[in-house]
């Protein structure tokens, strides 16, 4: 078998799919990526020194002895399910094999699956704390800058934080795995979702889409009708009435008019900024009364819609061929093939199968790399206290005997109540006692000289689950 290749699959029938080992990267000598290959191969090759380790995570060897012009590439394709908090991506192959009726039909092979986890919310959330610290020392005329213009104009193409974060992660990710594996082709799922369709739970049509939920009336007198003029929280009528969130602000509720609600003067005070599960968790009842009138949030629909276009320019800069599939595509695929309805097996579902001509997925790797977006720490040099005034100093040096929060280490503790190995991120002390975030949890106080450094940190933890099937 040449080095770098993908083992032949067990020969199938084309109507089940077979599930594999998730396959290793392989460079040649000169660093240019090759065909990913079996776990038990890349054994072989490190055993008999053809080849060395060139990062752990994902694990990647690079043999010593091998150029890419000596080798056969056939190449793999790319495959692309973006969502809101996390984006699918699977690494494939297809070829032409010959069925067990004799005829010549397509089959498609996953090699890798990679689920991307988004950090979009964290940010807002920073965001929104960081608006709220400045309106706090305004309003209570601190010493602070006049708040801007708002009426300020933005350049072309222009998105939030937290939605340029889904775009860069997305296209970082895709250049990172263009290091490790021959990709020829890009396939991405794109779909556009009719978000005043979903508002108002049924199809629209015609001059419809110009009349939303408050057309011809206004806030308070459309949620004095709907809800009776009575509080939501108590059932108290004749009383003056607040207009309140269902879900507050603080917790990601938004300000459409499904999520506001009336309440009298104490149960608006009462409930505060409380979630509505546990302001209501003796009363079952009016509780789900109050989620049955308000409506699925379209905070991660409106996201996709707006990334969409970002996503496409961004992606066109790799100078790969890029091909764009609806989603009722990738539904057809997927359920076709009755693959379990998750973001990477969406990923492999994604393109053309000709299910008439007999074209079948038939591969699906067992264990799916999670990769959470983690930053690379913050710029704050103190810690707020709940005004938003500074009230600790934090050191400027984020690294301590040769190791700095994020790294990905593994820690051997020989006896004591912590004896075991573990693998995971570390968070360092200049103390020299750290704490390492694995699978199972948190592990404190693993003292320096136990851990070895495996890879260094770059804005991402890495772990792996099993594949669903």
């Amino acid at each position: 078998m040449r080095d770098g290749d993908v083992p032949a699959e067990s020969s199938t029938s084309h109507g089940t799919v077979a599930t594999g080992a998730r396959r290793v990267f392989v460079l040649a000598k000169d660093g240019s990526p090759l065909m990913p290959c079996h776990p038990g191969r890349a054994r072989e090759l490190l055993a008999r020194g053809r080849a060395v380790v060139t990062r752990h995570t994902p694990f990647t060897i690079r043999l010593k002895d091998r150029t890419k012009e000596q080798s056969e590439v056939d190449g793999v394709q790319m495959r692309i399910d973006p969502g809101s908090k996390a984006t699918g991506i699977a690494i494939t192959d297809e070829k032409k094999e010959i069925d067990k009726h004799g005829a010549l039909v397509g089959v498609r092979r996953g090699l890798v699956g990679v689920e991307l986890q988004h950090r979009g919310q964290q940010i807002s959330k920073a965001l929104e704390q960081r608006a709220g610290y400045r309106r706090r020392r305004r309003s209570v005329n601190l010493r602070y800058r006049a708040p801007r213009f708002d009426n300020r104009a933005r350049p072309r193409g222009w998105l939030a934080p937290s939605l340029r974060h889904r775009v860069e992660t997305t296209v970082t990710m895709v250049d990172r795995l263009r290091r490790v594996a021959p990709v020829t082709e890009i396939h991405v799922e794109r779909v556009a979702f009719d978000v005043h369709a979903m508002s108002a739970g049924r199809d629209l049509s015609a001059a419809e889409y110009q009349h939303g939920t408050l057309a011809g009336t206004e806030v308070r007198e459309y949620l004095l009708a709907k809800w009776k003029r009575t509080c939501a929280y108590c059932g108290a009528t004749g009383v003056p009435l607040n207009i309140d969130h269902v879900q507050p602000r603080c917790r990601g509720g938004s300000d459409r008019v499904s999520n506001l609600t009336l309440a009298c003067v104490p149960c608006n005070q009462a409930k505060g900024s409380a979630r509505i599960e546990d302001f209501l968790s003796s009363n079952p009842q009016r509780l789900a009364r109050i989620l049955g009138q308000t409506k699925t949030q379209l905070r991660d629909s409106a996201a996709m819609n707006t990334t969409n276009g970002q996503l496409t320019e961004a992606l066109k800069t790799t100078g790969i061929p890029v091909y764009w599939w609806s989603g009722g595509r990738t539904k057809w695929n997927r359920t076709t093939t009755g693959l379990a309805k998750t973001h990477t097996l969406d990923a492999l579902a994604v393109g053309s199968l000709d299910h008439e001509q007999g074209d079948a997925i038939v591969r699906v790797p067992k264990q799916v790399l999670v990769v959470t977006a983690t930053g690379r720490g913050s710029y704050a040099r103190t810690r707020p206290d709940k005004y938003g005034f500074p009230r600790l100093l934090l050191t400027r040096t984020k690294r301590h005997y040769g190791y700095q929060t994020g790294d990905l280490v593994r820690a051997t503790v020989p006896s004591g109540k912590r004896a075991g190995t573990y693998v995971g991120r570390v968070a360092v002390r200049s103390s020299g006692s750290f704490n390492i975030t694995t699978v199972q949890g948190t592990v404190q106080g693993i003292r320096h000289k136990r851990i070895r450094l495996l890879q260094r940190a770059d804005g991402y933890a890495y772990t792996v689950k099993p594949e669903t099937t």
